[in-house]
């Protein structure tokens, strides 16, 4: 059994890592670490875990455990990481942004990969630190991956990507309580969203030779949970080659599928997948990206990594049912 310990355990991301990985078969919880609630059940703050974990929250730590998930606010891993140690066996998951840029990934003794398990999987398995990816990066890179990887990204591209209320954390803010959110709608970070950078980072990594500008427009939308991302680009093939191009990019990815039907949210939320649609009209490739903010794009593609990193079969713990209806 892999002995896990999280650092910061009160968050959506943090409840989300819970639920998954208190139902998989390889893992033994060991300590939630929270200093705000040390002595609080955790299913007095994720309600819906009554039943299926005893633990209490600790604001001491076990610096032995076989892997250690931080789900801390971003900018904060750097600063833990400075005061606490663990085992040098140790294998560290980052949820976090600290350490996903290449100018960042080296820290202390620490050598973090890029934790993109359609990027770099082989990486990830050798690796014993991993910075997992953002939600809009993940939706986002996946969606462009397989054409910078043909060398097939040639001009400017347009990103709109609508995200739910769960991205914004788990601490109320004034674009985020029910008043305002409900039956609203609106832009934030146009172009300069911090998601930018990784997504530059890895497509830059398959096509050295890409320069063009990345015109992003991050939305809040009036749901829960969902990332729905389209992307728009100049393409001088055909259609059916671009699809060819992307079924064949993605023919060993166990998350990531293309389908032939336009695509909609719900056949992705409280799921690990990441279902992407193909069209083209007008000399432009529109390309369809959706995923599970809190899962694909957080805490479910973090326990895949973990999968990996132990030589796990890749879906275990992460065999998901979309909310259909």
């Amino acid at each position: 059994m892999i002995k896990v310990g999280i650092i910061g355990g009160s968050g959506y991301t943090a409840g989300e890592l819970l639920r998954l990985l208190v139902h998989h078969p390889e893992v033994d919880l060991d300590f939630v670490f929270s200093t705000t609630n040390a002595g609080v059940p955790v299913s007095k703050q994720h309600v819906d875990l009554l039943g299926d974990i005893t633990l209490s929250f600790t604001d001491t730590i076990n610096p032995n455990v076989d892997v250690l998930f931080l789900c801390l606010g971003h900018g904060r891993s750097k600063a833990f990481l400075e005061t606490n140690t663990f085992s040098e066996t140790t294998k560290i998951i980052d949820l976090g942004n600290d350490f996903r840029l290449e100018s960042d990934h080296k820290f202390q003794n620490k050598d973090f990969i890029y934790g993109l398990p359609e990027l770099q999987k082989d990486k990830i398995m050798s690796a014993q630190y991993i910075a997992n990816p953002g939600c809009f990066a993940t939706a986002i890179q996946l969606g462009l991956l397989p054409l910078a990887f043909s060398g097939k990204l040639i001009d400017t591209v347009h990103v709109n990507a609508t995200t739910g209320s769960t991205g914004a954390g788990v601490m109320p803010g004034g674009t985020t309580h029910f008043s305002w959110r409900d039956n609203n709608f609106s832009s934030y970070k146009v172009f300069t969203h911090q998601h930018l950078d990784e997504i530059h980072q890895s497509i830059k990594q398959l096509q050295t030779s890409f320069e063009s500008p990345i015109f992003f427009i991050p939305n809040r939308g009036n749901f829960s949970k969902g990332i729905y991302a389209t992307m728009y680009t100049r393409y001088d093939g055909s259609e059916e080659e671009a699809k060819e191009l992307y079924t064949s990019f993605y023919k060993d990815a166990k998350f990531t599928v293309i389908s032939d039907q336009e695509i909609y949210l719900k056949q992705v939320v409280n799921t690990n997948k990441c279902i992407i649609h193909i069209t083209k009209k007008d000399g432009m490739l529109l390309i369809t990206s959706v995923i599970d903010n809190l899962i694909k794009g957080a805490s479910g593609q973090a326990i895949h990594n973990m999968n990996l990193m132990f030589g796990l079969e890749e879906k275990i713990g992460l065999e998901l049912k979309a909310s259909a209806f």
